[in-house]
């Protein structure tokens, strides 16, 4: 009997789990919906990803800056 005791307490262990996932899932979903409306909307005309590139090559990122002077000697 004891076997079968321990056995309901793992499946109502791992039910709990399941709905504290299900209740962080949701509260995410509503966080990035909330998020998603308060931003302002596309305007269409530049990529925010891509604002500011210019064609050609780019200069380097900061932690690369040594590699191009020592390079460069």
């Amino acid at each position: 009997m004891a076997q079968r005791s321990k056995a309901t307490f793992q499946k109502r262990e791992r039910e709990k789990e399941k709905q504290q996932k299900q209740r962080d899932k949701e509260a995410r979903r509503t966080e990035a919906k909330k998020a998603k409306a308060e931003r302002e909307p596309f305007n269409g005309n530049e990529d925010p990803d891509i604002a500011g590139i210019k064609p050609g090559p780019q200069p380097l990122p900061e932690q690369w800056q040594w590699v191009a002077r020592r390079d460069s000697k």
